[in-house]
């Protein structure tokens, strides 16, 4: 008896385990709302009735709610419901940035009345108090634009609450939606929603509304923005104001990056900070710190702004987490995103390169590129530049380093990303290139043949052919080698291609042959009369597969076509692909190091290369020359008011402009920002600098005009003349550094004169 109720027990308790381990159903918006992103992780299986607030057919959207609890539905099919239908929904849970529901089914009951919406205020908002219910919020119209998702368009509104600022998201695409909305009040209802980054990190407010009938204005603005007097360009800053009621923050980690006088990253566990710093402290990489600052977001990047650091001197130094270029790079794991954390990740050297500010190490993992940067130190540091890590390429080396990636939005397919090293130590070589080369394979064969021919004894006939092989391989692995050793020297690259076609003529028994390169050149032996010839071509494609022209080789009609040619033909086209598309890389990357990407004129560093050239040769003939220094008045406002494009246009254009007043042997370039310098050699007084100095700033006195926008410009021109205002490169900058701001402290001085004495006139 007592084995039987032992046994029964073990049941019982076996069953009663089970039972219990089963997770229940869900049937409470409630609860599930409740769930901790852990929780719902495990696919908490869901059933429950709601109502819909918000239904984007693509991408698939839905928000229901019930009562005052409201929540994401991510759609696995495709369903058509409308705001008010009372659907039922069964599904898992799931993490996101706040729990969600993944839904299995979802069908529609009835169709009801909305949930009448709650009155919000930007703390609550920003606080989730909200989060996924519907609502309605008094604001200013700050911007109104009609915005693309996927294929479908709508209105995009960028909100100014008693708060801050939110954005809204309307589903409409009539342009006449958007008259006269600018400067209005309005009282916007929809399903409250948040904006976060790849790492689930809240970087904004944003509200889904239905249809435009959601959109009210309570107050349309007393003046048209378009009726508004147009100022000059340089007077519009006194009407910038800002009441920033942001709050400090301190927050607390271990430092993983630091470049002086620029950023720190903090990082607490699974978390990381970009703090934004002008300490030059002695900061140690592994110490816990605290940082202060306030919390800010740009481009929808979380951040600390105006930091201050406190090293704690204490150790405790981070292990960096093993990746790869997928777990990166790659939105399906929103849930693990790795912005700004201590990462380490394997790759194959491509290219290295030093620019003027950074060095740059182009890695290739699984065939996509990304790039690991060690930023230079500040001009101002005592600590000399060590020189780059050299390490060949095709190496396979692990790199330790914080990610940044270059675009935050988790929902965009793959992220661009590049890695911050700390100091070279951060790149240790994993495995050295190949050693399956050219070079050693002709060695092998050479032995191999020579051993066979050593064993095997055979007579001489047999031999000597062999020998003659052996020779005409070894030629033309020879002539391989020193082909490839000029595709990575500095021969012209028609000569090497050209010595391409002699390598195939050679392996075709002396036939003609020749590269016809795709917008370029014929080069190689080509015969007069092709007409009676055989010809067999082959196309010489990139990796990519674009077309880079056509190798051919011509016979004797008389001959049939042999298997060799084939070879023959592909050995070249190799060759010459390989040839073309290093010498592109290699141009690309010399124009990247001296040329500004967006106004393609020389940047910092040609400039400085150049001005002490020209210091060194002044120097020898007991010379002088001009340098001009130019910096774009209030061009920080053309950004705010017009958007970072029209400021691109607008720097692209003045570029232009300044350059078409500079002489033959004149140079300008762009220093950074709204910064340029032009250097003028050839100058017989300071006279001769000052009237193109002059040119140059009159070159503003026409509007530009981009986009339907008339842009009135200016500039401060200062000037140096060496050696009268300095004898070295850096003396020369600061002395023309200082001419033009003293030109323009005159210039703001003469305009607050103005502005003093306008008032007094109109009262006269």
């Amino acid at each position: 008896m007592k084995k039987w109720l032992l046994v029964c027990a073990v049941i019982l308790g076996v069953t009663s385990a089970a039972w219990s381990s089963a997770p229940a159903t869900m049937s409470s918006l409630r609860d599930i709302r409740t769930l901790t992103n852990v929780e719902a992780s495990q696919a908490f299986p869901v059933a429950f009735e709601a109502t819909v607030t918000y239904f984007y057919r693509y991408p698939r959207q839905l928000f229901v709610q019930d009562g005052n609890a409201g929540i994401y539905v991510y759609l696995t099919q495709d369903i058509v419901v409308t705001p008010g239908d009372r659907v039922f929904v069964r599904g898992t849970t799931e993490a996101s940035f706040r729990p969600v529901v993944k839904s299995d089914d979802v069908k529609v009951l009835h169709h009801g009345d909305l949930p009448k919406p709650e009155p919000a205020t930007y703390s609550g908002l920003v606080h989730l108090q909200y989060l996924c219910r519907r609502v309605s919020v008094h604001a200013l119209v700050r911007s109104a634009d009609l915005s693309y998702s996927g294929n479908v368009r709508g209105i995009y509104l960028h909100l100014l609450t008693d708060g801050g600022y939110i954005d809204a998201s309307v589903h409409s695409n009539d342009e006449s939606g958007l008259k006269d909305l600018l400067d209005a009040e309005v009282e916007v209802t929809g399903v409250a929603g948040s904006l976060f980054d790849s790492k689930m990190q809240q970087t904004g407010v944003i509200l889904h509304s239905n249809t435009v009938a959601d959109l009210k204005v309570l107050k349309r603005s007393s003046a048209s923005p378009w009726s508004l007097a147009a100022e000059p360009m340089d007077t519009i800053f006194p009407d910038y104001s800002v009441r920033d009621l942001t709050s400090r923050v301190r927050v607390h980690g271990v430092i993983t990056y630091y470049q002086p006088g620029m950023a720190v990253v903090l990082q607490d566990g699974a978390r990381s900070l970009w703090i934004e710093t002008l300490t030059t402290d002695q900061l140690r990489i592994g110490d816990v710190a605290d940082a202060t600052g306030f919390p800010d977001f740009h481009d929808r990047f979380l951040k600390l702004v105006h930091g201050e650091i406190r090293d704690s001197l204490v150790q405790a130094p981070i292990m960096p987490q093993p990746v790869t270029w997928q777990d990166l790079s790659l939105s399906d794991n929103i849930n693990f995103g790795h912005i700004y954390d201590l990462v380490s990740i394997e790759g194959k050297v491509v290219t290295a390169a030093r620019e003027s500010a950074r060095d740059e190490y182009v890695l290739s993992s699984n065939g996509r590129l990304f790039t690991a940067i060690y930023q230079h130190s500040d001009k101002t540091s005592l600590i000399p530049l060590p020189p780059m890590k050299q390490i060949p390429p095709g190496s396979l080396v692990r790199v330790t380093g914080v990610c940044v990636q270059l675009s935050s939005n988790p929902f965009s397919g793959e992220l661009p990303f590049d890695i911050l090293i700390r100091s070279f130590d951060d790149i240790t070589v994993v495995a050295n290139p190949s050693l399956l080369n050219i070079r050693n394979l002709t060695l092998v064969i050479a032995l191999l043949l020579i051993g066979l021919i050593a064993v095997g004894g055979r007579g001489w006939a047999v031999e000597h052919k062999l020998r003659r092989a052996t020779a005409a391989l070894a030629y033309l692995e020879r002539r391989r080698s020193r082909i490839l050793e000029n595709i990575n020297g500095n021969r012209p690259l028609a000569e090497i291609i050209e010595q391409i076609t002699e390598v195939v003529s050679y392996k075709l028994h002396g036939a003609p042959c020749w590269a016809q390169i795709a917008d370029g050149a014929r080069l190689g032996n080509y015969p007069p009369k092709l007409s009676k010839m055989r010809l067999e071509q082959e196309e010489i494609t990139g990796r990519s597969g674009t077309a880079l022209g056509t190798i051919f080789a011509a016979f004797d009609p008389l001959t049939k076509t042999a298997p060799t040619e084939a070879d023959a033909l592909s050995i070249g086209t190799g060759l010459v692909s390989l040839a073309i598309e290093t010498r592109r890389l290699y141009t690309d990357l010399l124009h990247r190091s001296e040329f500004d990407q967006l106004t393609d004129i020389q940047n910092r560093f040609s400039l400085e290369k150049d001005l002490d050239a020209l210091i060194q040769k002044a120097r020898d003939s007991a010379g002088i020359f001009g340098l001009i220094y130019i910096d774009l008045d209030r061009f920080k406002q053309i950004n705010d008011e017009h958007g970072h494009q029209v400021g691109d246009l607008y720097l692209r254009e003045v570029s232009l402009r300044m350059k078409r007043q500079l002489r033959p042997g004149d140079m300008l370039a762009r220093l950074g920002g709204d910064e340029f310098a032009a250097l003028v050699p050839a100058v017989r007084s300071r006279a001769d600098v000052e009237e193109i100095a002059q040119r140059m700033e009159r070159s503003f006195d026409e509007p530009v005009s981009l986009e339907g926008i008339a842009l009135h410009g200016s500039a401060s021109v200062g000037l140096a003349l060496y050696p009268e205002d300095g004898i070295t490169r850096d003396r020369l900058l600061d002395a023309a550094d200082a001419s033009m701001y003293a030109k323009k402290h005159d210039k703001q001085q003469l305009h607050d004169r103005v502005s003093a004495i306008q008032p007094g006139l109109r009262n006269g």
